[in-house]
């Protein structure tokens, strides 16, 4: 996975909060075995807290502000950038998804809405309510917003499992601005109907939100970047997508449950089984077409 160098980042679609602090805010999911435990329970690359069951508890912890100095804004200036950092390349990341999904919105017709990606540490608070960094990466339709805390992509490897690589990485961002799609599209209201398990409405979403980021993947090599007119993406080869596979299946339902709790209960899915999140993935980045990408079939 490679981006051009002299490529100009944007870093207005990129929100950093890490480290900033506000008094009194309250989180959703405190660390250590509570967040252990929603992420058994398939809280992983979700959408909002509120969404989730998970809107601000009780307990006072300080959580991320808005005002804090950005980071990416002074670091992440270029293409180079986001090859050598891992903030930069997912600054780089959401560039290219969003420059990928506005040209596709275009061609369709239609005039595309942009998401911001929060980058987050600990504790932060959204739209959808407040949430820690155990709840995951996750899109909030009610501000349309990615969050993410970085820390989670090396926890994907050691506490899922996941080969890793900056595709893997790449792969977590793409799904989240999935759902912002659906959420565009009127879709992803349907994963609110409180029902679980392995039909449900709940997995048919996050499903289809690994087969719009299989789409991205198939694109963005070809997509022209709005300040140079060439890809931002220049390279993204076999091994990144194999990578991109292994962290689908890592984060798949059946596998969490086994590793955490030691037997797998289909009927408390949410976001489906690693096969299946392979094969939607593969879905996408095979065809190419988001209208493939129809899981409610």
């Amino acid at each position: 996975m490679q981006f051009d160098d002299d490529a100009r980042l944007d870093t207005s679609e990129v929100k950093d909060v890490r480290g900033s602090r506000i008094p009194g805010g309250r989180a959703t999911v405190g660390g250590g075995v509570i967040g252990l435990i929603a992420l058994v329970l398939g809280v992983l690359f979700g959408v909002g807290p509120e969404q989730l069951g998970l809107s601000s508890g009780d307990e006072d912890q300080p959580a991320a502000s808005a005002s804090s100095a950005a980071q990416v804004n002074q670091a992440c200036r270029t293409g180079a950038d986001a090859n050598s950092r891992q903030d930069c390349r997912t600054v780089a990341v959401v560039n290219s998804l969003q420059d990928y999904w506005r040209g596709e919105y275009t061609r369709r017709g239609g005039t595309y809405a942009p998401a911001s990606t929060v980058l987050f540490s600990q504790r932060v608070n959204t739209a959808c309510g407040a949430a820690s960094s155990a709840v995951g990466p996750f899109y909030c339709p009610g501000d349309r917003q990615v969050y993410l805390d970085l820390g989670f992509f090396e926890e994907l490897r050691t506490k899922f499992g996941s080969s890793g690589g900056p595709f893997a990485q790449a792969y977590v961002v793409a799904h989240e601005y999935g759902h912002h799609i659906q959420n565009l599209m009127g879709t992803l209201s349907r994963s609110q109907d409180g029902r679980t398990g392995a039909d449900s409405n709940a997995v048919r979403v996050e499903l289809q939100a690994d087969c719009y980021a299989g789409v991205w993947a198939r694109h963005a090599t070809g997509t022209p970047d709005e300040s140079t007119g060439r890809p931002l993406l220049t390279r993204l080869d076999d091994a990144d997508i194999r990578d991109g596979l292994d962290a689908a299946a890592a984060v798949g339902d059946d596998r969490i449950q086994e590793r955490f709790q030691g037997r797998v209960t289909p009927e408390s899915w949410t976001h489906g089984s690693a096969e299946q999140r392979q094969q939607w993935f593969y879905t996408g980045y095979r065809t190419g077409d988001m209208a493939r990408c129809n899981t409610f079939r």
